[in-house]
């Protein structure tokens, strides 16, 4: 074990140094480290602290890596269990992070930094839109702490940090309340708007393919159904492919979005019957078609075969929208509609759950189910009978 070497600096005072094998780096790389104290008790003490905490597995080696730099080599890891178009997406979501913390040495980065930072997003950190000092939606900045949460828990795992300093941080109270006050949010259909959409369209080419949207399946789902995922004789489709896009601009047909999304379903009458006239329609257009039809084999297609997109489906759906004086929501909200019909209807968590593909029911509901004033009339009409009967409207 090296010992403490006695240094005389040219002022005269006395320091004591030890050089302290710390293992290695990420690229395998010898650590030394060295350390200088005033008394040779202090040095040793470090030095045996030191070679202590590396035999325990618990040293955490002095580094220069940036946070930037380690998002980087997270988002590279992570690239093992997750597809395309989530990196994608956890990319999107650190956009704030690399920009304005990425700078900072993992090892320096504290938890008021990520604080301060929050603070700022949820006050003015819209990158494009709206006027400088936008506010940031508090769900919009909570994503993003999910995925730097995320990413220092790795590198505690990693040894590059001993602890996870966002692992606490959260929007203030204040900022939910007031961003709770002052966004609007787009809610979804009501199922009167539903059943608008459903009679204006019914002459629709793409009829079927927007019913399966309004039994809950995302937009990707619908256009990576294939005629072979579709059982006609006895009303079930199969939901193990999607087609999704990269940037609005590139289509990936992969698997579906986690294992629970695989699953089979069966149709409600009206997107049965809706499917059965498709099918028909397709084999006359391939007919009248001949050669120049593109047979894909997939449910979503146009007059020659080729499969539509998400942004063709979605526009199409907007232009539909419009036409019958609808309010334009995304086509992804008809899912909350739907699962919240079902929820309201009595359907267990369960079934409600493996419906929507999910494997928690808790998540299911608190994420797609929001109740309103207008869902508790049935509340309001069992206290009329508790209070005594039935109650003269006022006037």
């Amino acid at each position: 074990m090296a010992e403490p070497k006695r240094i005389v600096l040219r002022d005269g005072s006395v320091r004591y140094r030890v050089m302290v094998d710390a293992g290695r780096d990420e690229n395998g790389k010898r650590i030394q480290l060295t350390i200088t104290r005033d008394k040779k008790k202090e040095a040793e003490a470090e030095r045996d602290r030191i070679l202590h905490q590396r035999a325990a597995g618990t040293l955490i080696a002095p580094n220069k890596i940036t946070l930037g730099e380690w998002l980087e080599q997270w988002l590279e890891y992570k690239r093992r269990d997750v597809e395309e178009t989530t990196i994608r997406t956890y990319r999107l979501a650190l956009v704030h992070v690399y920009d304005q913390l990425g700078h900072i040495r993992l090892q320096e980065l504290t938890e008021d930094h990520v604080r301060d930072f929050v603070d700022g997003l949820v006050t003015g950190g819209r990158r494009k839109g709206g006027e400088p000092g936008t506010r940031l939606a508090v769900s919009t900045v909570e994503g993003i702490l999910i995925r730097l949460r995320s990413a220092l828990r790795r590198a505690v795992v990693r040894k590059l940090v001993s602890v996870n300093v966002a692992a606490e941080v959260r929007p203030s109270l204040a900022d939910k309340k007031t961003d709770k006050r002052e966004r609007d949010k787009v809610e979804p259909w009501t199922v009167a708007e539903v059943q608008t959409f459903i009679r204006g369209i019914a002459g629709d080419r793409l009829y079927a393919p927007l019913l399966l949207s309004l039994m809950g399946l995302r937009p990707a789902e619908v256009c990576g159904q294939r005629w072979t995922d579709v059982d006609l004789d006895d009303g079930i489709i199969e939901i193990a492919m999607t087609r999704t896009m990269v940037g609005n601009l590139r289509v990936v047909e992969k698997d579906t979005k986690t294992a629970s999304g695989e699953r089979a379903l069966p149709l409600p009458r009206g997107p049965w019957e809706a499917l059965r006239q498709l099918r028909v329609m397709q084999a006359a257009e391939k007919a009248t078609a001949g050669e120049a039809y593109t047979d894909t084999g997939y449910v979503v297609v146009d007059e020659l075969g080729v499969p539509l997109n998400t942004r063709q489906l979605r526009e199409h759906a907007y232009r539909l929208m419009r036409r019958h004086g609808l309010r334009q929501v995304r086509l992804y909200d008809a899912r909350h509609a739907v699962l919240k019909a079902l929820a309201l209807s009595g359907v267990p968590d369960v079934i409600l759950a493996a419906w929507a593909g999910h494997t928690n029911a808790a998540f299911t509901k608190r994420k797609y189910v929001s109740i309103v004033a207008e869902d508790m009339r049935g509340a309001a009409d069992a206290l009329d009978a508790f209070h005594g009967g039935d109650q003269k409207a006022l006037s």
